[in-house]
């Protein structure tokens, strides 16, 4: 009897493709761990985030974020051209859906990086996603880094301290959680790529649909 809801590996085929979301509070080096998945080689595709707001230094356009303008933005949000958006600290941050759909028609595995906000829309557009939470060691460290970027006001590492710790309390709606120690981001992507490979040899598969 053929049971085609098992795991394609059992029929010879090709695994199915995961969506696979990667969140945590801002600073806990979410950007430095896929960077280095990216390195290791991975066969996965990585989707780029749009955003209205500006470039920092240091950052690519296509290759950290897609930076548009508000009314660009807008103008993709009534077309109805992402499959989530948000503001995040006053700035329009979003998924652009024909990347994720295109990936996934290829077989390619497609990693997010979102905030946790967009996570929980995530889970509810898509129950399959795979959600895994990166976290610092300690909110001390958290806020270490924060400051060490300065870009940030003392009001506005306040607030996204506080941001932070409402994030942190908002873990148990993901299914995995990977700390992500300082200068060691090898640790924390090997971990995911772990978990990656696990979700592949699940007997019931995860059926992406969007």
């Amino acid at each position: 009897m053929s049971h085609p809801e098992l795991n394609p590996i059992l029929h010879n085929q090709a695994p199915v493709p995961l969506l696979v979301i990667i969140s945590g509070p801002s600073g806990v080096g979410k950007d430095t761990v896929l960077m280095r998945m990216r390195e290791f080689g991975m066969p996965f595709h990585f989707v780029v985030t749009t955003t209205s707001r500006g470039q920092r230094p240091g950052e690519v356009e296509g290759f950290d974020y897609n930076f548009i303008s508000k009314d660009e933005f807008e103008t993709m949000i009534a077309n109805n051209d992402l499959l989530e958006h948000a503001v995040v600290y006053g700035e329009y941050k979003g998924i652009p859906k024909s990347q994720v759909r295109d990936a996934l028609a290829s077989g390619k595995d497609v990693i997010l990086r979102i905030d946790v906000q967009g996570a929980a829309t995530m889970r509810k557009l898509v129950p399959d996603a795979v959600l895994i939470f990166i976290v610092p060691p300690s909110s001390a460290e958290l806020a270490n880094r924060l400051r060490l970027r300065r870009t940030e006001s003392a009001e506005g590492l306040e607030r996204r301290m506080a941001l932070a710790e409402e994030e942190m309390g908002r873990v148990d709606e993901f299914d995995y959680v990977v700390m992500n120690p300082e200068s060691r981001p090898d640790e924390a992507a090997s971990m995911i790529q772990a978990i990656i490979r696990a979700e592949k040899s699940r007997i019931r598969p995860r059926r992406i649909k969007l």
